[in-house]
């Protein structure tokens, strides 16, 4: 024991963990290693590939029992006691599920939580992400009513590490407003059917693979070995209707599986397919912003000259302060006041398969396969006003302020009128293969080789947006006083094409793909009863490369010719009116949209001409356009990971107290490197960095009911790999230009987590988890305000339909930004779990059950941003310009870290017989800050929502089950807002509810 305490203190010396705390878990008596700990075996291991050889890396799939309505779950011989004799525990259906949950949780040293499917290919939700929010301090960011992506304790998407059967992986995706280009795992990709368990790892262990500031997340697929002898068939339909988009669409899903009768040789394939077309609806401001306006309730707002006297109308002149064009010009006003619908039409198809050997109780290898398809179609129609960028021309009227400083109301003319038709088509693929060997080489020593390759493409090859403009539109009013349903109403017509002219088309095709390649050796020795080493080695290279480009032009970027047909004659921009060309006449061009049910007040406009894509498309031939390189997407990250780990874990009892635990280091090297463009060269930076990763996990047992956990590590999460370009990007519509920083270091952080856990009855828990999170490391956005010249950047990357592009805004200011590396921030919360059936209840109402959690967070950091502008007219400048509108205000403002909740709560009622079963969940998440705004926002994010979702189940045969399940039952709206303080509105849209009706049949 002296070489290992030499050992364990080498390695706290490398760590920074306390070496007390090792010693305390290590250094412990050798006869104590032969009463060992009641920690339960897994009933029915993973295959290898899915689980590292620690049980808490273990997903369990229970087999059927016979009689399952008098089966209670197995105990391995070193179990825990079992309950008492007299406790009825009934393990069917989602009983089944939450009875092997709980095993996975309890049988942990580290803090575990699991979601077991129901039975083979039956998982207990339509959504991966869906499920997951029902874990304690998890909570899920939806899209388009689907659970899309989670955040665990606080930490965003990017913190968190997901593994499918054993092996890291990333799904890039199109899905949602914009693709998924980072480390962010999209849960919707894959279908639900496809996996039998999730398991979350909320504590790290030197074991478990780095990354991860937040949780790692293994989903499981097929394990043919620990299911029954001969074949297995299930298959189940369902039909997908919403409300909303008043449609019926299919869901379907089927598995067959075999095992030899000697338990040697299993085989399983599973697919399920699905498509839904669902709308969503509601109106968007694209943020709020301050800017100067032509005149104000009658007051001209610019001059012929400093000291003129003749107004100038439009375009041009000397800004002249007073009281009103003042408090319009500071105040904050929508940018783009607009209703419209957004389709989504999806179709999901995944396949697994899985191959087990076992020729004996020593060997067992396993080769497992998934593939996923996702296709998207998202359709948006929107009517609106374009304010961003055309303040100059407006005049203001009826003009009405908030106690926010925001401009609720206003009458405009010479507005600027649009209607806009968005089109993209994108497919998401996804293959993984891996393969592992488990290995007893005596019965003291065994390994597990394990390796693989996965790739995720995400292809966009069309995003098309034509635009109807109509510049010098009169009477238009918009009213924020109910700021989540505004009245927009237009005073020029919106169905004439004679108002309108095809002024932009853009199409932004790209492509964005992810590759891993993994290998891992993982070995056990049990030194003494009691006490077991673990070594392993690992590799990983993982990369990532996006390609895009664009199509966009203005046709009417100046006077003279036109630049896409070359067929008109463009006038000044300087010129308004009814004989203004900036475009072509919108003739035949267009089709008639008229906006349903967005929750608009009476009074509100609700059609519109917008462009019909197909005949513009033609007109246009935008698809025939060059392609040209989008500068700030053309970009690349490769990284190679290589390190190791040593773990020692042991379980015994001192002084009659039952313990286990497991303490060692992960040691990992990562090498990086990452191309981007600059100035239209390729440049590459290459890095390197060293991580050693303590960790350590305590187990107490005060009774056989009662367990009481400890941690503490070091963990890290990569930087996100859009910052990690050396080039830049120009955002033309907001004026903002972002560099990357390939030197930016990871989030690294310490973690500590203290848990009690109470099994006070079977299929039963009480638990409270405590945990912090400092922060040492956290790359921060740093921003200035500055002309365009000074990037160094060539006008050539702005995007040419955006207003940046256009002459006249040659002079406006940018915000530059880039990333860089961050003092630091905490992170801490609760964690209160309460799972527990009604047993003691009389009659029928003995078979009800509920489970109920809540998540309380508080966090600190620091952040640097753009906030309002102060003043209207900054004096110094050229005599041509008078003067300027002032910068924003750069300031350090304390918030919470991105995505963080501080309170969410999660509970379900359910209730199961041997027939007859239903459940109802309900789901509150508080609101949060998800980035970094801009236009003088501090911040955006969104405000709290409430989601409840129900099921019914009824079983005709043993093999035959009817259902009805309904999601987002009270049709919450998604609430997104700009500025924390303001909380202005961003977005306000509805999904409408989804019912799946259908059967499931099994033999």
């Amino acid at each position: 024991m002296t070489d290992f305490a030499t050992a364990s203190r080498r390695v706290s010396r490398l760590s920074g963990v306390s070496g007390t705390a090792l010693a305390l878990s290590l250094l412990l008596p050798a006869s104590a290693f032969a009463q060992a700990a009641a920690i339960p075996q897994a009933v029915t291991p993973g295959t290898p590939a899915q689980t590292d050889p620690s049980p808490a890396q273990t997903a369990i799939a229970p087999e059927q029992a016979a009689d399952p309505a008098a089966t209670t779950a197995p105990q391995a011989a070193d179990a825990a006691p079992a309950p008492a004799a007299d406790a009825e525990i009934i393990v069917t259906g989602f009983r089944r599920s939450l009875d092997a949950a709980l095993n996975v949780k309890r049988q942990s040293v580290a803090a575990v939580d699991a979601i077991v499917a129901e039975d083979i290919a039956k998982f207990p939700d339509q959504n991966l992400a869906e499920s997951l929010q029902r874990i304690p301090g998890i909570s899920i960011q939806r899209d388009a009513g689907e659970g899309r992506a989670i955040t665990v304790r606080g930490l965003g998407a990017q913190f968190t590490r997901v593994r499918v059967n054993g092996m890291e992986t990333v799904a890039t995706s199109t899905d949602g407003a914009s693709a998924n280009r980072d480390r962010a795992f999209d849960f919707n990709v894959f279908a639900s059917e496809l996996f039998n368990s999730i398991v979350v790892h909320k504590t790290a262990e030197a074991s478990l693979d780095e990354g991860s500031l937040g949780a790692v997340v293994d989903l499981n697929t097929g394990n043919p070995l620990g299911g029954k002898a001969g074949f297995t068939a299930v298959a189940s339909v369902q039909a997908s209707y919403n409300d909303l988009s008043k449609n019926t669409r299919p869901r379907l899903a089927g598995l067959l599986s075999y095992k030899s009768p000697d338990g040697t040789f299993g085989a399983s394939v599973s697919a399920a397919y699905s498509k839904t077309e669902n709308l969503e609806l509601g109106n968007n401001t694209t943020r709020w912003a301050q800017a100067r306006f032509d005149s104000v309730n009658g007051t001209p707002c610019f001059y012929n000259s400093n000291a003129g006297a003749t107004p100038v109308n439009n375009a041009g002149g000397f800004y002249r302060p007073s009281a009103a064009c003042d408090k319009a010009a500071l105040a904050f006003h929508p940018r783009i006041p607009r209703y419209g619908e957004i389709f989504h039409g999806r179709e999901r198809l995944g396949i697994t398969g899985s191959v087990q050997w076992s020729p004996s109780d020593a060997t067992k290898v396993s080769i497992d396969g998934l593939y996923s398809r996702f296709k998207e179609t998202r359709e948006e129609k929107w009517g609106e006003v374009l304010l961003r960028s055309n303040e100059r021309s407006i005049d203001l009227s009826n003009v009405q302020y908030d106690n926010n400083n925001n401009l609720i109301a206003a009458t405009l003319n010479d507005a600027y009128v649009r209607t806009e038709h968005y089109l993209r088509k994108s497919k998401t693929e996804f293959y993984q293969l891996g393969g592992s060997w488990d290995q007893d080489v005596t019965d003291r020593l065994r390994f597990t080789l394990m390796g693989g390759f996965s790739k995720s493409t995400a292809s966009i090859p069309v995003e098309t947006t034509f635009v109807f403009d109509n510049r010098s539109a009169s009477g238009y009013s918009y009213d924020y006083t109910d700021s989540r349903s505004p009245l927009l109403t237009f005073g020029t017509s919106v169905t004439d094409p004679a108002n309108f002219q095809l002024a932009e088309i853009r199409d932004r095709p790209s492509e964005t793909v992810n590759k891993f390649r993994t290998a891992q050796l993982r070995t056990e020795y049990d030194v003494a009863e009691g006490y077991k080493l673990k070594l392993g080695a690992l590799y990983r290279k993982f990369t990532f490369d996006t390609q895009a480009y664009t199509r966009d032009a203005v046709v009417c970027p100046a006077a003279g010719r036109d630049v896409v047909l070359g067929t008109v004659t463009c006038s000044a921009a300087s010129l308004f009116g009814p004989t203004a060309v900036y475009g072509y006449p919108a003739g035949n061009l267009g089709e008639t949209f008229t906006v349903g049910d967005a929750g608009q007040p009476s009074g509100n406009t609700n059609t519109f001409l917008i462009p019909n894509i197909d005949a513009a498309a033609a007109f246009t031939g935008l698809y025939n356009r060059p392609k040209v390189v989008d500068a700030g997407n053309i970009r690349s990250v490769s990284e190679e990971v290589t390190g190791g780990y040593g773990e020692v874990d042991v379980k015994g009892s001192v002084l009659g107290l039952d313990y286990a635990a497991n303490a060692g280091v992960r040691y990992v090297h990562t090498a990086q490197s990452s191309t981007g463009l600059n100035n239209g060269l390729a440049v590459t930076i290459a890095r390197s960095y060293d991580d050693f990763l303590p960790a350590i996990n305590v187990a107490l047992f005060p009774t056989s009911k009662v367990i009481l956990r400890g941690a503490i590590s070091k963990v890290l999460t990569r930087p996100t790999l859009g910052n990690l370009t050396p080039g830049g990007s120009v955002d033309g519509f907001n004026y903002r230009v972002t560099f990357g920083n390939p030197q930016l270091d990871p989030f690294r952080a310490t973690a500590f987590d203290l848990a009690a856990e109470w099994y006070f009855a079977p299929q039963s828990i009480f638990s409270v988890a405590a945990f912090k999170k400092k922060v040492e490391s956290f790359p921060v956005s740093q921003s200035v305000s500055g002309s365009f010249e000074s990037t160094g950047l060539p006008r050539s990357v702005i995007p040419p339909s955006s207003p940046a592009a256009l002459p006249q805004n040659a002079d406006l200011l940018y915000t530059i930004t880039s990333p860089v590396n961050g003092s630091g921030a905490s992170l801490k919360g609760v964690e209160i779990a309460l799972q527990s059936t009604f047993r003691f209840l009389p009659g029928f109402l003995k078979n009800f059950g509920a489970i109920a959690n809540a998540t309380f967070i508080g966090s600190t950091a620091t952040y640097t941003v753009q906030g309002p502008t102060v003043n209207p007219c900054v004096a110094g400048a050229t005599a041509a310009a008078a003067c300027t509108f002032g910068p924003n205000v750069s300031v350090s403002r304390t918030g919470t870290l991105f995505g963080l909740s501080k309170r969410q709560y999660n509970g379900t009622l359910y209730y199961e017989d041997t027939k007859f079963s239903a459940r109802s969940s309900i789901s509150y998440r508080g609101p949060y800050v998800d980035q970094n705004s801009a236009t003088g926002n501090v911040f955006e994010g969104y405000n709290s929502t409430i989601n409840v979702d129900a099921s019914v189940r009824y079983k005709l045969t043993p093999g035959l089950e009817v259902s009805l399940e309904g999601t987002n039952l009270t049709d919450e709206y998604r609430d997104r807002y700009t500025d924390l303080d303001a909380n202005r509105n961003y977005e306000n849209n509805h999904f409408g509810r989804t019912f799946l009706a259908g059967a499931r049949f099994k033999m």
